[in-house]
């Protein structure tokens, strides 16, 4: 079963998306913060793909995915933002970032976004 990663401060889009993906028979591991994700990166078996919120109390999203890169983890990350300020948009680029996915969430490109690169490609 493909794994995927929910990285966002707020709870309810956690559950959310954790519910939604797991009717799409996708194991969904969530975490609350960039501190926490990188802790369940060391812990545990590697997510197919993960979704991160660049706005986040703590370690921010950006900084977060700065610091996989640095521990030399390629993981497959989507980033999800309600950000448009494009000086951050551009920085994700640097990191290979597959696509930055906007807040208010549109279900229907999410899922388009998730299924194409974690059901396809795992």
């Amino acid at each position: 079963m493909p794994r995927l990663m929910v990285v966002d401060d707020e709870a309810d889009v956690r559950e959310y998306l954790k519910s939604y993906f797991k009717r799409r028979k996708i194991e969904v591991v969530t975490a609350e913060s960039g501190e926490e994700a990188l802790s369940l990166l060391e812990n545990q078996p590697a997510p197919d793909l993960m979704l991160l919120d660049i706005r986040m109390g703590g370690i921010d999203g950006i900084e977060t995915l700065r610091r996989m890169r640095e521990a030399g983890r390629q993981l497959r990350v989507i980033m999800v933002t309600g950000v448009e300020d494009q000086k951050i948009l551009q920085r994700l680029a640097e990191f290979n970032v597959l696509a930055c996915v906007h807040k208010p969430l549109m279900l229907d490109e999410l899922e388009k976004e998730v299924l194409q690169r974690i059901v396809m490609d795992v």
